[in-house]
C-alpha cells in the first residue's frame, strides 16, 4: 500500500473485549474511525480485526549460545510479525537491537536490557553475572538501557543443592527493585521454583516470568500486590525433556521439574481465578523458535482461562499493561485481520489473513 493510500478494514473490529465496531480506517499510517472525506485510492480488507498481538516474553537477538548477528535478529522479528505479533517485550537479550526501532516494517519492541543473574547461575553468555553487592549497580545500568523494564534471574539450579534455589538474598532484591522504581523502570524475574517468590513479591517486584512455583500460599500474595505473571506455557512444555537430560546428575532437580510441569495448568488457572494478571509470552529465542504466540494463547485456554480473556492477554489487555495503544483513535495502525472471531475459537490466531503494521499491509 502506498504512503498516500487509505485502508478500510470492514467487518468486525475488536477494539476491546466488549467494544466491537463495524469498520476502521487507516489514514497516513494512523487509526481513525471517521470516514475520510474525498478519499481516493482506498483499499478494503474484510474480516475480524484485532490490535497487533503481543508476545510479552521473547528474546530478539538471542540464540542458544548468546547474542546473534543482526540478520538473525531480523529473521526472528519477521517471524514474529508473520505470526501477527507486532509488539514484543524483549525479556532479556545481550544483543543491541535498537536498529529495529528505525524499521517501520518490523515489530515494536519494549526492552528489558540484558538479564542479570548470579555468577554461574544461568545459561552461559546470556546474562550479566554478578554478586549481590553489585546487583543495584547493574539494575540501574539496565534500567537506563531498557524501555522501562529490568530482568532478573530469580532462581536457577544450585549445583551444591542439586535443585532449584533462589539466586539473591532478600536485602539485595529489595534495594535493586527500589533503585529500578526510582529510575522509572519495572522489574520482572525468571522464576521456576516455589521458594524464590515470596521475597521478590514482598520486595515490590512487578512481574514474574514462568511462575511455575506458585502455590496456594503465594497466589493470594500476587493477587493482593497486583503482581503479573507471564506463564510461557509453550516453554514449560519442554520441562520433561529437560528433566530427562538432567536425571543422572541432578535427580532432585529433575523430579522437581516434572512436578512443576504436571501441575502447570492448575497453577495458571489458580492464579487467574484469584485475580492475578496473566499475559501471553512464549520465551521465544534462546532455544525456542519465534512465532509461537497463537500456541501460547491456546495453552492458556487449555489451562482454563476463558477464550476472550486469553485473546485479551495477547492483545488489548497486554498493550494497556505495557503502556502501548491498541486500536485507539490516532494510534499507529498495527492490527491483524482474521477470517473468523478469535473469541469463539482461538485456533484462528494461527492463520492471520492480513497483517498491518504502521498502516502498511505486510502479509
Amino acid at each position: 500500500m502506498s504512503d498516500h493510500a487509505v485502508l478500510r478494514v470492514k467487518g468486525r473490529v475488536l477494539v476491546g473485549p466488549e467494544e466491537v465496531r463495524d469498520e476502521v480506517w487507516v489514514v497516513g499510517g494512523r487509526i481513525t474511525y471517521d470516514r475520510p472525506a474525498g478519499a481516493r485510492d482506498v483499499r478494503t480488507v474484510e474480516g475480524w480485526a484485532l490490535p497487533g498481538l503481543v508476545d510479552a516474553h521473547c528474546h530478539v537477538g538471542l540464540g542458544e549460545r548468546g547474542a546473534v548477528p543482526d540478520d538473525v535478529s531480523e529473521k526472528q522479528a519477521l517471524t514474529e510479525r508473520e505470526a501477527g505479533a507486532l509488539l514484543l517485550r524483549d525479556a532479556g537479550s545481550p544483543a543491541d537491537t535498537r536498529w529495529i526501532d528505525d524499521r517501520d516494517d518490523l515489530p515494536k519492541i519494549v526492552r528489558a536490557g540484558r538479564h542479570i543473574a548470579r555468577t554461574r547461575r544461568y545459561i552461559r553468555n546470556f546474562a550479566w553475572e554478578v554478586e549481590p553487592e553489585d546487583l543495584v549497580a547493574y539494575v540501574a545500568q539496565e534500567a537506563r538501557r531498557g524501555d522501562g523494564w529490568v530482568k532478573l534471574v530469580g532462581d536457577w539450579i544450585d549445583r551444591g543443592e542439586g535443585d532449584l534455589a533462589p539466586c539473591w538474598p532478600r536485602d539485595a532484591v529489595e534495594a535493586a527493585i527500589a533503585e529500578a522504581h526510582r529510575l522509572g523502570a519495572r522489574v520482572t524475574a525468571h522464576c521456576f521454583a516455589e521458594n524464590s517468590l515470596r521475597d521478590l513479591v514482598e520486595a515490590g517486584i512487578d512481574c514474574i516470568e514462568h511462575a511455575t512455583g506458585l502455590t496456594e500460599e503465594t497466589v493470594p500474595l500476587f493477587a493482593e500486590r497486583g503482581v503479573a505473571i507471564v506463564p510461557t506455557l509453550v516453554n514449560i512444555a519442554t520441562f520433561p525433556k529437560l528433566a530427562a537430560g538432567g536425571e543422572e546428575k541432578f535427580p532432585r532437580w529433575s523430579a522437581h521439574m516434572r512436578r512443576l510441569h504436571e501441575r502447570r495448568y492448575d497453577t495458571v488457572r489458580s492464579a487467574w481465578d484469584a485475580g492475578v494478571p496473566v499475559f501471553v509470552g512464549t520465551d521465544a529465542g534462546g532455544t525456542l523458535p519465534h512465532g509461537l504466540v497463537a500456541e501460547e494463547v491456546a495453552e492458556l485456554v487449555r489451562a482454563g482461562i476463558p477464550a476472550v480473556d486469553a485473546v485479551g492477554a495477547a492483545s488489548w489487555t497486554a498493550r494497556s499493561w505495557l503502556g502501548r495503544p491498541g486500536l485507539d483513535e490516532g494510534a499507529p495502525a498495527d492490527l491483524v485481520v482474521y477470517g473468523s472471531d478469535p473469541r469463539e475459537d482461538v485456533a484462528v490466531l494461527a492463520a492471520p489473513r492480513r497483517v498491518v503494521l504502521n498502516g502498511h499491509i505486510l502479509a
